[in-house]
């Protein structure tokens, strides 16, 4: 008996023992990669032929950390963080130009009406070969716009090459205080209101306001309203719901859910009868992201408006921009978001009412179609489930004319407002 009873309680001692090393596993497991990642760093100080500083090794390996995730999280250096900032903003010093990079090549999307940029004659689709004397070759992006942004009355000289010349020029400059206008808008036909949304920044929906209050200013009626949302890659959420707001008098525009159920959340119109109530379409293209398929989604699952043009991106997510202490920060993907309906069109993005593919022959559909033919769904690791200036007149109603001329889903979208039947659209 006793030799039992021995036995039974070396066996609960082991038992215990056993216990004990199951429960400590999980924590080793957790710092294990830590280890790891600690010893490639000290390789890296102690043996890479160059000197590099434990920051820049850190920096690194939070961007490809991010890089791993999704296309749409990244880490964010300080210069980078302020750019973001800026660009949400309402205006920066500069000289008024779009700029990417196309092919390697800093290349010109477009300069921004009445900035110094197209007052000197800067067009869509010039290389950018030089600034202030420095190639531009192997120049960032960021870098490119620090370059060329600085205080007002302060030149920046410039050496281009127009799209499809052979001869660079060089310009020089002066830097101006730029507004970051978002929403541009016209009469196309007397009481048909053409308004277009270029992007989705901290004035938006304000601009929005005020484009369809000047134009009842003059005792105008309005009959119907384009929206146009081709090429606009998104920006804030809160101006997409509020965008979609002023067209929905009641219901949900657009619903978010994260990983756990504190990260969901539903925002609804507010129904405060800032609506506006007449017949709409809404222009969207490939080049329509982000924020812009939340307000077309909104508007075309509550039947407010007829979408007319090609598929959308197909960016369903939400990224959330996190400071970090020493002023940098990462964009992190938190929660994918859905239309009204429950649909999320991440990576398969928003069908129009009518598939019309741009067969626009003029500066403008060069703009619209160029570089816009890849979706989400074209990039790595995604998350499963461009305007020369019209020679012809500095008038905006007659570039607005000759746009109508050769735009067809343009043309199309307002026929079909314009043929819509009236009803109330505050019910």
């Amino acid at each position: 008996m006793r030799l039992l009873t021995k036995v039974s309680c070396s066996l609960v001692v082991c038992l215990a023992m056993g216990s004990v090393a199951l429960a400590a596993k999980p924590e080793e497991d957790r710092f294990a990669p830590l280890k790891r990642f600690s010893q490639v760093m000290d390789l890296v100080e102690n043996h890479y032929v160059k000197s590099v500083t434990r920051n820049e090794l850190i920096d690194g390996a939070i961007v490809g950390m991010l890089q791993q995730l999704d296309p749409h999280s990244s880490f964010l250096s300080k210069e980078e963080f302020k750019e973001m900032q800026v660009s949400t903003s309402g205006e920066f010093g500069g000289i008024g130009i779009e700029i990417s990079m196309e092919n390697g090549r800093l290349t010109v999307i477009s300069p921004i009406d009445d900035t110094p940029a197209d007052k000197a004659g800067i067009k869509s689709g010039d290389v950018i070969l030089e600034i202030e004397g420095e190639s531009t070759q192997d120049m960032t992006l960021v870098d490119a716009v620090q370059k060329i942004r600085g205080p007002k009355g302060k030149p920046v000289a410039l050496t281009l090459i127009h799209k499809d010349q052979q001869k660079p020029f060089k310009v020089k400059v002066v830097r101006d205080t730029i507004p970051i206008i978002s929403v541009k808008s016209n009469e196309v036909e007397p009481g048909y209101l053409y308004v277009r949304l270029t992007r989705f920044n901290e004035n938006t929906t304000n601009e929005l306001k005020q484009a369809i209050s000047d134009f009842q200013k003059g005792g105008k009626t309005l009959k119907g309203v384009i929206l146009d949302l081709r090429n606009n890659p998104g920006g804030l959420l809160e101006q997409a719901v509020s965008v979609s707001d002023v067209f929905l008098p009641s219901g949900q525009i657009v619903s978010i859910k994260g990983k756990s159920a504190d990260q969901e959340k539903v925002f609804s119109a507010k129904g405060d009868g800032s609506d506006v109530s007449v017949p709409m379409a809404v222009l969207i293209n490939a080049g329509s992201a982000s924020a812009s398929e939340i307000v077309a989604g909104a508007l075309k699952d509550h039947k407010r408006a007829l979408l007319v043009g090609e598929k959308t991106f197909g960016k369903g997510s939400v990224q959330t921009v996190i400071p970090l202490s020493d002023g940098s920060g990462i964009k992190l993907t938190t929660a994918l978001y859905y239309t009204p309906n429950g649909r999320s069109i991440q990576a398969e993005g928003i069908e129009p009412d009518f598939m019309v593919p741009l067969e626009d022959n003029g500066a403008d559909g060069d703009k619209l179609a160029a570089n816009h033919q890849f979706r989400e769904r074209d990039l790595s690791r995604h998350l499963e489930n461009k305007k020369k200036k019209a020679e012809s007149s500095d008038d905006p109603k007659q570039k607005l004319i000759e746009q109508l001329a050769r735009d067809n889903q343009l043309k199309l979208a307002l026929e079909l407002v314009k043929y819509l039947p009236i009803k109330n659209y505050n019910q």
